[in-house]
């Protein structure tokens, strides 16, 4: 309940007694305002974009995403030409591999072929290098391969910008929840001290005897009861606010102060009427979901093309010397090389066996995201409109509840009510006013979680924050 509608609300309190109340109630709200420590505020467009960066659902995806890029370079291992630089140092005595090694290094003289040096050579050292060309001429497993991680990482890209949009909805519901929390203690602690007024009241009207001690007694608990409220209200919103941190990106011991107030009605009803009706985006979780299957069938084809021949090409020029690297006779080496593994012990059948279940849960999963876009669209509609009509109740309600608190004063001031009475009155009255609060959020996250199974920014509710939109009109106060 803002001040702007408490005014109001107090201006139509005629009796003397419920004038004396309201404007305690009035004064105590603007000294709570007053002495209410500085604290950064943050609006809500503020928080929309410290969480698109710094929340900590954004960064696991942005990092799934990454990683998911990368695994599709990997299969071009298989498609483009690599290069590589060889450097050895060998020094042996085995027969064929010292008589290799001089042969290499194009040392071999006549003496070399005597029995004796050829069973029973003496050391030989060898600095061999070597540049190494291959080239991939036919890999099918490796084209179907990249497909495949291609896919996977446009899914996960679908599935980042998905949370992304997720984690913005989040931020709408916990702001305005702060919101309605710190509303909520503002509401009660003004209550309680007006309450605490009638209660020094009603224990001076017992000490003249005109009215009883168990009146007095009373009174009391039932502020008693107010003050229990406003202590879960306090914590509640000290909890609202470092949850709010925490989603935007904050350590656990980090607490923001929200922005504002949560929208007036009219407001909201005016964007629910503009905003329902906006066309609907594809969802990127389903488009996620369907990219999953379409990667997994892919990979499905890869499996199967393990059994297919594979052809590739060479080329290696190498140096050999005794003394040092990339020195002595040049040599080059050239081919082409076909291969083919129909069998490998059964692990290409485990593999295709494993890309067919991977892919059918895909394929699963993707219908299953299509049919829970659909219902959530059409839940998110009836909640909206729930919301809405809730807002009218909650209104008629509020008006109702001040009404009830401005005729039980009355009948107090001519005796007819006791201060028990006045004080249920005045509960009944912040119960409504902050059911009312409670409604308009309400609506806030109803429009949010439209939005989102709208497959649109739920973040557009922010333009509700206008201080001009949020001041409530004449048709906001309850009567």
């Amino acid at each position: 309940m803002s001040v702007y509608s408490y005014s109001q609300s107090i201006a139509r309190l005629t009796s003397p007694v419920t004038m004396r109340l309201t404007l305690f109630l009035l004064g105590s709200l603007v000294a709570a305002f007053a002495a209410r420590p500085a604290r950064a505020q943050l609006s809500l467009a503020d928080a929309l974009r410290a969480a698109d960066t710094r929340a900590v659902a954004n960064r696991m995806a942005a990092g799934d995403r990454s990683a998911r890029d990368a695994q599709a370079i990997a299969p071009l291992h298989g498609i483009l030409p690599s290069a590589r630089v060889e450097a050895s140092i060998v020094r042996t005595d085995d027969p064929i591999g010292a008589f290799g090694t001089e042969l290499r290094q194009r040392r071999i003289a006549q003496a070399d072929f005597d029995p004796s040096r050829l069973n029973f050579p003496a050391p030989v050292t060898n600095y061999g290098g070597g540049l190494v060309l291959e080239l991939p001429l036919l890999n099918a497993d490796a084209w179907i391969a990249r497909t495949a991680t291609m896919r996977g990482a446009s899914a996960a890209r679908a599935s980042e910008s998905w949370t992304h949009l997720s984690t913005r909805a989040d931020v709408v519901r916990a702001f305005y929840g702060a919101v309605l929390a710190a509303e909520r203690v503002t509401t009660l602690d003004a209550a309680v001290r007006a309450a605490r007024a009638h209660v020094r009241d009603a224990e001076s009207l017992a000490r003249n005897g005109v009215v009883t001690p168990s009146d007095a007694m009373l009174a009391d608990v039932k502020a008693g009861e107010l003050e229990a409220d406003l202590i879960g209200a306090r914590a509640d919103a000290a909890l609202a606010r470092r949850g709010l941190a925490v989603l935007i990106g904050g350590d656990g011991n980090s607490s923001v102060e929200p922005a504002g107030t949560i929208p007036a009605a009219t407001t909201l009803r005016t964007f629910a009427a503009t905003d329902t009706i906006v066309a609907p985006e594809a969802r990127a979780d389903v488009d996620a979901a369907r990219l999953g299957a379409e990667a997994s069938s892919a990979d499905v084809q890869r499996a199967r093309a393990l059994l297919l021949p594979r052809l590739n090409a060479f080329a290696r020029t190498d140096w050999n010397d005794p003394g040092r690297l990339f020195a002595g006779e040049r040599n080059w080496t050239a081919g082409v090389m076909a291969s083919w593994s129909p069998f490998s012990g059964a692990s290409e059948l485990a593999e295709q066996r494993g890309a067919q279940a991977r892919a059918a849960g895909a394929r699963a999963m993707a219908d299953g995201a299509a049919a829970n876009a659909r219902l959530e669209s059409e839940r998110s509609l009836s909640d909206l409109r729930v919301a809405l009509d809730r807002l009218v109740i909650a209104e008629h309600s509020a008006a109702q509840g001040m009404d009830a608190h401005r005729i039980v004063g009355r009948r107090y001031d001519g005796g007819l009510a006791t201060v028990v009475e006045l004080l249920d009155a005045a509960a009944a009255e912040v119960h409504t006013a902050t059911a009312l609060a409670k409604a308009r959020y309400d609506v806030v996250v109803a429009l949010a979680s439209r939005r989102l199974a709208l497959g649109l920014d739920p973040g557009a509710v922010a333009n509700l924050e206008s201080p001009a939109s949020n001041r409530p009109t004449s048709e906001d106060v309850p009567r």
